[in-house]
């Protein structure tokens, strides 16, 4: 499921391309929000499906070693572990996926030199050599298909996408040239990947649920609120900006800095169950790598004192639960 703060991330990303364009130059920024929103849960889906790409891949070359005109004894009697697991079936024989991959049309069929080269990283690294060498995972009682052991099956995807898929730089250049909307996403997908693959069992089947687009109602409308939100009241947010920052040249700091703050005080004022802490260390965590290394300073303390200025006037209305913590 799309996190918090990656909804926040993705509000920043249409907001700075918003005020940029001059307001009206970009159409519809809530469609444009839902779209990005929408091509991060595809891309979480396409990446499922990458490892059967390479399941695949391995099955070939298996047919390919045995069709030789004079075949080897390892190529006659190859070592099976990998294309028997049982994490990569139960993947391949689920319906969400497999449905969601029909809706989307995504494909890695085009990108054999991708699905060589992962693969390649795969047999070279010492977490599967380990895992192919084991000859004593047959003698487990959790034992499944082929003999292979679940725990064993799972522990090896699990490195596979920490390990080789989130640090493959052919990867990234081509999901770059793909989607601008996946440039940011890679790295939370994958993290939200292992906790499917985590979170399957041995009774896992096709109709096995996977993650979610959203955790539920509230954050699915998270994101559009925030949106509209800010924009709606971001003239008086920026006059309030501007108004703190008498002791920094206000034409000299970075725009970046000026969007992350308006959509700040819109979170404090416009979401009462949210923490004005919570608030405040999220989009500080956030300026830490989408703006200057001076950014989080300014952003604190501008911030700060803008906050002072709310709670004297009663601006900033919290219910119990965003006066306690929480999201």
């Amino acid at each position: 499921m799309i996190s918090r703060r990656l909804l926040r991330i993705k509000v920043l990303q249409i907001l700075y391309a918003y005020f940029i364009a001059g307001k009206e130059s970009l159409p519809a920024p809530e469609k444009t929000l839902r779209n990005s929103i929408e091509y991060t849960y595809d891309l979480y889906n396409y990446l499922i499906f990458l490892i059967l790409e390479i399941y695949s891949y391995a099955a070939e070359r298996i047919e390919m070693a045995k069709q030789k005109q004079l075949p080897s004894y390892e190529d006659l009697n190859p070592n099976t572990k990998f294309i028997n697991n049982i994490i990569i079936r139960q993947l391949s024989e689920n319906n969400q996926l497999n449905e969601e991959i029909k809706r989307s049309g995504l494909s890695w069929k085009n990108k054999p030199e991708l699905i060589k080269n992962i693969y390649q990283q795969i047999i070279d690294s010492n977490t599967y050599k380990e895992y192919m060498g084991n000859k004593d995972h047959n003698k487990n009682k959790t034992a499944g298909q082929g003999g292979n052991n679940y725990n064993e099956d799972k522990k090896l995807i699990i490195n596979i996408y920490k390990n080789n898929i989130s640090t493959s730089e052919l990867l990234f250049q081509t999901l770059e040239e793909e989607n601008i909307f996946w440039n940011d996403d890679i790295e939370f997908v994958i993290s939200m990947i292992i906790k499917t693959v985590k979170n399957f069992t041995e009774n896992s089947n096709e109709n096995t649920q996977l993650l979610p687009l959203y955790k539920n109602e509230e954050d699915r409308k998270f994101a559009g609120r925030l949106l509209s939100c800010t924009i709606n009241n971001s003239d008086e947010y920026k006059d309030m900006i501007e108004r703190f920052s008498k002791n920094w040249d206000i034409e000299r700091v970075v725009f970046m800095d000026i969007v992350i703050m308006q959509i700040l005080l819109s979170e404090i004022l416009e979401f009462p169950d949210i923490p004005v802490k919570v608030s405040m260390n999220e989009y500080l965590e956030i300026s830490k790598y989408y703006s200057t290394k001076k950014s989080f300073f300014f952003i604190n303390g501008v911030t700060e004192n803008i906050i002072t200025l709310l709670k004297k006037t009663n601006r900033i209305k919290k219910s119990e639960r965003g006066m306690q913590g929480g999201l």
